[in-house]
């Protein structure tokens, strides 16, 4: 079994098309098609539903994949290993973070480039469930998402900072010089908030529900910047989470005003897969994170 036939398979099943993950793979239909007939032949199980086009995998070639991504993954980080030990961290951080995160992401990706100036950095904005699926299919070294609340799988968790709430108004508005909000006053609200399908707005209907009321957003997105742009217009209000404060501050002639605290606070952490050895990228990054007290970073934005 030549690694080059586990490559042709992961691109097949990625393109789900003979002809474009030949291309992908820089070789000829007929060569990818022959590697991945001599891969059944050697494993002795049929991998590939095979009709007058490709129609997906049979059930031992899902399980064959699964160990491709291993495989793949693990002769990867055995390069990395070695090349370390000879030059210092080199290669891609793979990072998937949940949107609500990327605020915050530079305050570990600036000083792990800083410490690791060899090593190069990959985000991808993520819901938390595709984060959990590409950690286990070996395409992500490291998720950045919320720790509680929805099954995450088997990973190491590392928190970095719990989410703290803030309605943000127009200074005109009156709430705006309160010291603190209710949720139910909140709800009642013109709001733009992130779209229902999103874990943050999944747990902001949660605290409006632990006081008996429930949010009807006047304006629903799936980007932080989306929401920002529509609240600065001042003709909404939102809830706003205190680390996208981190990116971009409080629009002009508008105030953020803290919520009740009606439920634990929701903690963001690193995670990464639950394996051994661990990826040198992904342990360094975690290594980085210790080092930053990102609690502290954020919270000076409250002040």
């Amino acid at each position: 079994m030549l690694l080059r036939q586990l490559e042709y398979l992961v691109a097949l099943a990625r393109e789900g098309h003979f002809s474009r993950a030949a291309q992908a793979c820089h070789v000829s239909q007929p060569s990818l098609s022959a590697a991945i007939r001599k891969l059944e032949r050697e494993l002795d199980v049929p991998i590939v539903r095979r009709g007058n086009r490709y129609d997906g995998l049979t059930p031992e070639g899902e399980r064959v994949l699964l160990w491709a991504h291993r495989i793949l993954a693990e002769c990867e980080e055995l390069r990395q290993d070695l090349s370390t030990m000879s030059n210092g961290l080199a290669g891609t951080l793979r990072i998937g973070a949940i949107p609500t995160t990327l605020t915050v992401a530079p305050l570990l990706t600036t000083p792990f480039c800083a410490r690791y100036p060899r090593a190069r950095v990959a985000i991808e904005s993520l819901s938390s469930q595709d984060i959990v699926h590409r950690l286990t299919e070996f395409e992500l070294d490291v998720g950045m998402t919320y720790l509680d609340g929805e099954p995450l799988g088997r990973v190491r968790t590392f928190p970095l900072y719990e989410e703290k709430y803030l309605l943000l108004v127009p200074d005109s508005h009156e709430l705006a010089e309160q010291q603190v909000v209710g949720w139910a006053d909140a709800a009642k609200q013109p709001l733009c908030l992130l779209s229902a399908q999103m874990r943050n707005r999944r747990i902001l209907d949660e605290m409006f529900a632990s006081v008996g009321a429930m949010a009807v957003p006047s304006v629903e997105t799936d980007t932080v910047s989306a929401l920002y742009a529509h609240v600065a217009t001042r003709n909404w209000c939102s809830v706003i989470s205190h680390a996208w404060l981190n990116m971009f501050g409080v629009p002009q002639g508008m105030r953020v005003v803290p919520l009740e605290r009606v439920r634990p606070a929701p903690r963001i952490g690193l995670v990464i897969a639950d394996r051994d050895p661990e990826p040198l990228v992904a342990r360094a990054l975690v290594d980085v994170s210790a080092s930053v007290d990102v609690r502290a970073a954020l919270a000076a934005h409250l002040r």
